[in-house]
């Protein structure tokens, strides 16, 4: 889900984001859509919009040690766009690539109620997946900003190009399995690499179960760490 909220600083909006949606700020992503510098005559506000895979506001859960229950159909169909949205979405994906200097063709690859699944084909994937799959990440959240401004901040959008987040996940599901390992046999903690909200929320659902295992995120913006921490039996 998509809201958008506005005070003077982007801390004050995002405490309002945390009051009204009764989730903690490390729950949703931020983007900040608007700025007003404070001037002689106006006073200086940020608007943001935070993005979320919480589906009733104000009921919590920990938005990386678990997830949602999958309600919604995912529905493999017609690669070619249905409506006016389907139709600007993917045209909009394409243009923003073309700016970038790269050819890509970009068909719709599923639908759900409130997510649509884009697919990008390319000889230069690997360009836009990027390092660690930034660039696949970058792209994606100018397209949800996108479908915001169609009116359809209720959508959220997904970008994939050579099933790489397929392949993103069991990689993912893999390291938290062999980082378990290794902190049960050192007794120790491991610091893992840099992750987006997703992708923290797959190693801690993965090791959730473990109860010689802890993890717990650190950092700050939305590329935080995974600490994976042997706590023994209790």
């Amino acid at each position: 889900m998509t809201y958008e909220f506005e005070g003077k600083t982007e801390k004050d909006a995002i405490e309002k984001a945390t009051i009204e949606l009764g989730l903690e700020s490390d729950q949703f992503d931020v983007e900040i859509i608007e700025v007003q510098k404070k001037t002689l005559f106006k006073s200086g506000y940020v608007k943001i919009r935070v993005h979320t895979d919480e589906a009733t506001p104000g009921v919590k859960y920990d938005d990386e040690s678990s997830s949602p229950s999958e309600t919604a159909k995912r529905v493999m169909g017609n690669p070619i766009p249905q409506d006016e949205f389907e139709q600007k979405l993917v045209q909009f994906v394409s243009d923003v690539i073309a700016k970038m200097g790269y050819e890509a063709s970009v068909e719709v690859a599923f639908r759900e109620e409130k997510k649509i699944g884009l697919k990008l084909s390319s000889e230069s994937s690997s360009i836009l997946i990027g390092r660690k799959g930034k660039n696949l990440d970058a792209l994606q959240l100018l397209a949800n900003v996108y479908a915001g401004h169609l009116g359809r901040e209720d959508v959220r959008i997904i970008l994939d190009t050579e099933n790489y987040r397929v392949r993103r996940e069991e990689n993912l599901v893999h390291l938290a399995y062999t980082t378990a390992d290794k902190v049960r046999t050192k007794r120790t903690s491991i610091l893992l690499e840099p992750m987006n909200p997703f992708e923290r929320r797959l190693i801690h659902t993965t090791l959730n179960d473990f109860s010689d295992i802890e993890t717990k995120s650190e950092g700050e913006g939305l590329y935080k760490q995974v600490r994976v921490i042997y706590k023994g039996n209790y």
